[in-house]
């Protein structure tokens, strides 16, 4: 049996969470121990890079670390999508004029400072003229001046270097390519293989690209495996609210999203997919570019630090690094880094009454009215926890939907459910047995919660279930109970 390690951060004195991007700087058993204990809450795999044999052995060492720490995991496996891309050049690169005239073309001889060809057959007939192009993460933008099915004529509104397979972007219009790759199809069918508890679709451009996902995540056997979308498109914004419905939960992905969009778009709109998506009552990740300048050094700029604390003040459910923890000189100390400001802003007297402004209404189920009633009561008496008891987490996400400045007791039977709420803002899981009855769940509530540090003799708990036990959405029962010396006597102190 593993040895316990009881020497990482207290995960109860933050709610948001922290997803820590895995890559070559963090992929050792070591670094990924290093970066829990500094505060990760999840592990993200990019599917983008690396081999499958690479992501095998990473997940493995996850899984091992949870059984260390006696503390559920979430494992994201972010999926490519479909990369547009340039061809080559006769010189391997070429200078674009600004002002001047360049074209794309579908002719597969190396190009030059006039031409390149486009291997993507899909874009020849739905440009129009006006609408851009973006090469090179929009360091290079082009305007469509004519197009048909064999060219796209375009002038340089900002020219410059271009080079062999460069990424093209296409901010207005809707590609007619699926989101899935055949490269993503046998990178999901790992993952959910290998035990990924989330998936994230790249690229995301309508409702159907999840439909899709969702088939292929059953097929694969993860019925059980939760689904992201990945929101940077503005096709993807402009079906905001369906795609919000179809998915489990949101990625805020700055990357793609700033370069398709004007830079000082993207602050309001990311405020406004966090919103939708509090509503919705789903996790919510804000995601690239956090702490950016820590790839190379070891302290971020008070820039970065500010646009970590907005996303917290915001309200996200969590927050990400990519290259910062994946490929980045100092690994641990951005997860440090982020721990330390995300707690510091949980400390400002303003942050509940900020975190709360979306604060909605329940809807008309009996489920959400208890969630609900359960930050009423928490404010109103003095509660040390809300114990949650769930099979599939939805209780657990109403719940944290009205972010209750009550720590969250998540128990479930379900190590996978443990595993996704894990990202979840507030939640505390734990993966323990069934339970059968109203008194064993009181009496299992009262031990957990002493077990984890949660109460004392006299704490008043708020133990939240449905009724009959283990029945999915069945969110129909709130009970407070208090804490005894005997319960203190029976759990051994």
């Amino acid at each position: 049996m593993a040895k316990r390690d009881h020497t990482r951060i207290d995960p109860r004195g933050r709610k948001v969470k922290i997803l820590a991007t895995v890559g070559p700087a963090s992929r050792s058993p070591e670094m990924l121990r290093k970066l829990f204990r500094a505060g990760a809450d999840a592990f993200r795999v990019n599917m983008s890079h690396g081999s499958h044999a690479d992501h095998e052995e990473t997940i493995a060492a996850i899984r091992a670390l949870e059984k260390q720490f006696q503390r559920p995991i979430a494992v994201l496996a972010d999926l490519q999508g479909p990369k547009l891309r340039v061809g080559t050049f006769k010189d391997g690169k070429a200078v674009i004029r600004h002002s001047g005239h360049f074209t794309l073309d579908r002719d597969e001889t190396p190009g030059d400072e006039t031409r390149v060809c486009l291997p993507h057959p899909e874009l020849f007939g739905i440009m129009e003229p006006g609408q851009r192009l973006l090469i090179n993460d929009g360091k290079i933008r082009l305007r469509v001046k004519e197009a048909d099915e064999n060219r796209i004529f375009c002038s340089a509104e900002v020219g410059g270097v271009i080079s062999d397979r460069k990424g093209v972007n296409v901010p207005d219009a809707e590609v007619p390519i699926p989101a899935l790759t055949e490269k993503d199809r046998k990178d999901l069918a790992f993952a959910v293989e290998h035990g990924a508890d989330w998936i994230a679709l790249s690229f995301v451009q309508r409702p159907d690209d999840l439909a899709e996902a969702r088939k292929l995540i059953a097929a694969a056997g993860g019925q059980n495996v939760a689904l992201c979308a990945k929101i940077e498109k503005p096709m993807a914004v402009n079906r905001l609210s369906d795609i919000i419905d179809m998915a489990d939960g949101i990625m805020v992905a700055r990357g793609d999203l700033g370069v398709e969009l004007e830079a000082f778009e993207v602050p309001p709109l990311q405020k406004r997919i966090v919103n939708a998506t509090r509503r919705a009552g789903k996790p919510v990740i804000v995601a690239t570019q956090m702490l950016e300048s820590m790839i190379e050094s070891p302290m971020p700029t008070r820039a970065e630090v500010s646009d970590v604390a907005n996303a917290v003040y915001d309200g996200a459910d969590a927050v990400m690094l990519s290259a910062e923890s994946a490929a980045g000189d100092w690994p641990e100390e951005s997860v440090a880094m982020m721990h330390s400001i995300a707690t510091q802003v949980e400390r400002d007297e303003g942050y509940k009454e900020r975190v709360r402004f979306l604060e909605t209404p329940p809807d008309k189920t009996t489920a959400d009215a208890l969630a609900h009633s359960c930050m009423t009561i928490a404010d109103t008496v003095s509660i040390s926890a809300i114990t949650v008891f769930t099979s599939s987490g939805s209780t657990a996400r109403r719940v944290a939907r009205e972010r209750p400045d009550t720590p969250m007791l998540v128990l479930t039977p379900s190590m996978r459910t443990a595993r996704r709420v894990a990202l979840l803002w507030g939640a505390h899981a734990v993966a323990t047995k069934d339970i059968g009855s109203f008194e064993e769940m009181i009496a299992k509530g009262k031990r957990m919660a002493l077990r984890h540090g949660f109460g004392q003799a006299g704490s008043k708990l708020i133990a939240l279930a449905g009724v009959p036990f283990g029945t999915p959405g069945a969110t129909n029962l709130l009970h407070v109970v208090t804490l005894s010396g005997d319960e203190l006597d029976k759990h051994g102190g």
